[in-house]
């Protein structure tokens, strides 16, 4: 257990993201689950953004470390970045999580569903303005933040 987390257990704890900027041809996105799956890696939650030119694929996987070590070593351009993820109960809880971030008037960025989820509860992918607040805010609101500790398999 690292010194950190014994010294503030209530530490947020962040999923992470990769945003890969990858060429918008036939068979790109393939490349990369492909790649992912033979490392093991497993996706648990996706979007893609799409323009004429290029992509941005945003993937939260179970195993960042190996990820990341299979996007250098294929030589992907990408940015790592920190996120809240949210376990939802039911569709209604995703109101609860807007109200929160309102009331606490704190701006999503964008957001994105989980694929899977350990023990098959629901969550969102949230990216924020202020992640320490934002965690705060929806822990009071009787919603639990996962980190990536919690979807690692």
């Amino acid at each position: 257990m690292s010194a950190e987390i014994l010294r503030d257990p209530g530490r947020f704890d962040p999923v992470i993201q990769f945003s890969i900027h990858a060429d918008n041809k036939v068979g790109r996105l393939n490349e990369i689950i492909g790649l992912l799956d033979v490392h093991e890696v497993h996706v648990i939650a996706i979007s893609v953004l799409d323009t004429t030119d290029s992509s941005i694929i945003r993937l939260i996987v179970d195993y960042p470390q190996e990820a990341q070590k299979m996007l250098i070593e294929h030589q992907f351009s990408y940015v790592q970045s920190e996120l809240i993820a949210v376990e939802l109960r039911a569709e209604s809880d995703l109101k609860a999580v807007t109200c929160a971030l309102v009331q606490a008037e704190i701006n999503i960025h964008y957001i994105y569903p989980f694929l899977i989820r350990p023990h098959g509860r629901y969550a969102l992918a949230i990216s924020l303005e202020d992640n320490e607040l934002a965690a705060d805010t929806l822990t009071r609101s009787q919603l639990r933040i996962i980190g990536q500790n919690d979807i690692a398999r």
